[in-house]
């Protein structure tokens, strides 16, 4: 099991506790379209607004009201289950008529047809998410310190962690992973999608633990970083660094991490000393991974070590912190609430 707690950027400034998710309509998330449907096709695109339901069981629920294979269904990321959320779903093949089969109840609040389009939403295609979250019985000091910990957040980043939701309740879905990276026998008898799930929870897990060592240093370029564009998410490998940093300095490019794969470049330099040293107190090597990762057929990326606070608005009513905030896509608002009340979170 992990146990783990990883470290805070805002470290030198004490959190202010709470309690968060006290009811589903403490954490919102409004996820924002990429595109909207062009009005013609065989996937009929809806807006759907859920409390207490998760993604995965949205979509089984929809399959069996409305007749359709869960393959059929198509979304472009998982929301929680805690949560109000809102978030659009492509249905492949159905009219329009057939949706007036759902039943509006206490979890499915709300369903929109937005119209037609030639493709499936499929997972990252959105522009992020907005969040409006709800702490309370915060500390009585929460006033002094909330606004040093968001300008903080605000001027160095978002620590991109991946959220404790991908480790599953007990922590240690990554040692499922790893196990299946070397045993075909396995990983041929679980479907695709469990399989490729529990490999990503291993290659979050070994990212994480990149990440952990440049906390102090999430906002500072090296020579042999690979920098990630916050335009449009392509990578340099970093010559300059000097030069580089005044791009990073006004969030234009961020550094990153790898998640391992056959075909991602790793990073050189001071920060491929970090990625390798990981990799080995993980009891693997580089190359083990590139060749496993082939078997398992994944490429693998790299991904920004972090991600701007936008949009941010805070209000203190008592001992009631109201945060909304935007993050963009496979950003998690945990890692927003961990460095706010460095306390344990609920998942």
């Amino acid at each position: 099991m992990s146990t783990q707690v990883e470290p805070y950027l805002t470290a030198s400034i004490p959190g202010i506790g709470g309690v968060m998710r006290a009811t589903h309509e403490d954490f919102q998330v409004d996820e924002r379209p990429l595109y909207l449907p062009c009005g013609e096709g065989e996937h009929l695109y809806l807006n759907v607004t859920k409390r207490g339901l998760s993604t995965p069981d949205l979509v089984k629920n929809f399959s069996a009201v409305l007749g359709v294979k869960a393959q059929a269904i198509g979304v472009a990321g998982l929301k929680d289950a805690r949560a109000v959320t809102t978030q659009m779903v492509s249905i492949q093949g159905i009219d329009q008529d057939r949706v007036s089969r759902l039943a509006i109840n206490e979890q499915l609040l709300k369903v929109e047809i937005l119209g037609r389009h030639r493709n499936r939403l499929r997972t990252g295609h959105h522009a992020g998410n907005r969040f409006r979250l709800v702490i309370r019985e915060v500390a009585s000091h929460a006033a002094e310190l909330v606004p040093a910990i968001l300008a903080e957040l605000g001027r160095r980043g978002v620590p991109n962690y991946f959220g404790p939701q991908r480790q599953g309740k007990s922590g240690d879905n990554y040692e499922v992973g790893a196990a299946l990276l070397n045993d075909a026998r396995r990983r041929d008898r679980m479907s695709r999608a469990k399989r490729m799930w529990y490999l990503n929870t291993y290659q979050s897990y070994l990212f994480n633990r990149i990440l952990a060592r440049r906390i102090d240093r999430i906002d500072r370029l090296f020579v042999g970083d690979w920098a990630m564009k916050s335009q449009n998410g392509a990578c340099f490998l970093v010559e300059d660094a000097e030069k580089e940093q005044i791009r990073a300095d006004c969030f234009e490019i961020s550094p990153t991490g790898v998640l391992f794969g056959s075909r991602v470049s790793w990073a050189e330099g001071e920060p491929g000393v970090i990625e390798q040293a990981v990799v080995a107190e993980a009891g693997t090597t580089q190359e083990a991974l590139v060749t496993a990762a082939k078997a398992c057929g994944f490429r693998g990326e790299r991904r920004a070590l972090r991600v701007p606070l936008a949009e941010l608005d805070w209000s203190l009513e008592g001992t009631v912190l109201t945060l909304t905030f935007a993050l963009p896509p496979g950003a998690y608002a945990t890692s927003v609430l961990r460095e706010i009340m460095k306390s344990s979170l609920p998942g």
